[in-house]
């Protein structure tokens, strides 16, 4: 298992529309393993394979929610492979979501309060859920990724252009 590197806006791949994966197989398993492993190096929450220059349908989340008794989050990681949204809720919901390709900043997006989806995991088997709170948010931003689709492309141009100038301003400080 390795980190691998991010993507970072204003790479082009960030928009590539990914291609669904023909067959689960151990190159299928040994990327998702890679890209857990990424993400939470990364500190985050989600990670599309696009953001990691893979361009397949497949992206991995762990909330983190829960804790051990030494208030360590618990890694539950789920891959999701192939997914695809069914349903959105009429009803929204705002989070102050980031990304780990936009690193370091965040707006308020709204999006669907609850989404059904179906996927594969990393066995082949096939799933079908509701998802709501943070996970539908999470599932959302993610699959946008493998539509070629940022949260920034989800706030006004004015929001979205001072959020790349801070961005830019980050980087040259560096």
């Amino acid at each position: 298992m390795a980190v691998l590197p991010i993507v970072e806006v204003p790479d082009p791949r960030l928009r590539l529309v990914s291609k669904p994966v023909a067959a689960i197989t151990d190159e299928t398993r040994s990327l998702v393993a890679d890209m857990i492993d990424t993400m939470y190096d990364a500190h985050g929450i989600g990670l599309a394979a696009i953001q990691v220059g893979i361009d397949q349908r497949i992206l991995v989340i762990d909330l983190q929610e829960d804790e051990d008794e030494e208030g360590k989050p618990i890694r539950k990681p789920h891959a999701y492979i192939n997914p695809e949204i069914l349903s959105l809720s009429d009803e929204l919901s705002t989070y102050n979501e980031g990304c780990l390709s936009i690193p370091e900043q965040y707006a308020e997006v709204k999006r669907p309060a609850r989404c059904r989806v179906k996927w594969q995991d990393e066995t082949g088997a096939a799933h079908e859920q509701d998802l709501d709170g943070l996970l539908a948010t999470c599932m959302q931003h993610e699959i946008d990724h493998l539509n070629g689709v940022l949260f920034i492309d989800h706030i006004s141009r004015l929001k979205r252009e001072m959020l790349m100038k801070k961005l830019n301003k980050a980087r040259r400080a560096d």
